[in-house]
């Protein structure tokens, strides 16, 4: 099997995992629950349960206690996706190649989509407790991962510099400042999940962050570069979108070939500390240097 075909391979187990977590649509309130699914399930890399999981089996995990994890994770991200095509946000009317949620829901009920995800996605993962309790230690210490990365000293907290820094010239530092948490803080989160549940020691730990900022700085620059270069269709989401919001990023700070060697410098220097690690997992290697490089 080659690398494509295994990769689809494990969107499709995703995809499983995802509406085996979903809430039964029922209820006066099932309409929220309806909202919820059309978001998580409008398709996407699922790269972060992917290199979740993928990370897990780097430290030898292979229990299903990594699976609500996957699913809050993703749950955790399609939220921050809801929320940034409000209009009040980017305004953006498709999310990969299809409507956004509040176009079809209503601006309002995309709000509390959003809000519903993010809480549902802890209700999801504290289910690993009772999966597996001996492990309750390193659960705790995944829950508290989670909480920080998604919040104000990880992913909401780029977001906000990000909002702020709308319509206005910004430096490379806070530029990198904004990636770090914005975009790396949810792939470092997926990563250190993956390794902690594993049993991975706190160096290793710490050397899977590391990684995982590179990549997701390089991860977000490449979307930079796609922005300019891409086509909607290809892309599945509107392009020059930045332009539109009058955003500083790479492009417009160093140029398209400068981002490119930032792109190139970064996932070198994610492979090499990843080589450090004594563990292997071929497909996960693979994983990084194709999302870094991806074409959409």
């Amino acid at each position: 099997m080659n690398f494509k075909e295994e990769r689809i391979g494990k969107i499709t187990a995703i995809e499983q995992i995802l509406k085996k977590y979903l809430p039964v649509k029922e209820g006066l309130q099932k309409e929220i629950m309806e909202a919820m699914e059309y978001s998580l399930l409008a398709g996407g890399k699922r790269l972060r349960p992917m290199l979740m999981r993928e990370t897990y089996v780097l430290f030898g995990g292979d229990e299903e206690l990594i699976e609500p994890f996957m699913a809050a994770i993703e749950m955790i991200h399609t939220y921050s996706l809801v929320h940034d095509d409000l209009p009040a946000m980017d305004n953006d009317d498709y999310r990969r190649g299809r409507k956004t949620t509040h176009v079809v829901y209503g601006e309002a009920m995309g709000i509390l989509a959003g809000d519903a995800l993010l809480n549902f996605a802890f209700e999801t993962a504290v289910k690993a407790f009772a999966m597996c309790p001996q492990k309750s230690i390193e659960i705790g210490q995944a829950m508290r991962i989670l909480s920080e990365k998604a919040g104000i000293y990880g992913m909401i907290g780029g977001q906000v510099v990000d909002v702020k820094s709308a319509g206005q010239a910004v430096s490379k530092e806070v530029l990198d400042f904004i990636y770090e948490l914005k975009t790396s803080a949810l792939i470092e989160c997926a990563m250190m999940i993956g390794a902690v549940l594993a049993g991975a020691s706190e160096t290793e730990v710490q050397k899977i962050e590391q990684i995982a900022k590179y990549v997701g700085v390089a991860f977000q620059i490449q979307d930079d570069i796609l922005d300019v270069t891409s086509t909607v269709e290809v892309l599945g989401k509107p392009i020059h979108s930045d332009e539109k919001n009058e955003k500083t990023t790479y492009v417009t700070l160093l140029g398209i070939e400068n981002a490119k060697e930032a792109v190139e410098g970064l996932s070198m220097e994610a492979i090499h500390l990843l080589h450090s690690i004594s563990g292997e997992n071929q497909f996960l290697e693979m994983l990084l240097k194709e999302l870094i490089y991806r074409e959409k």
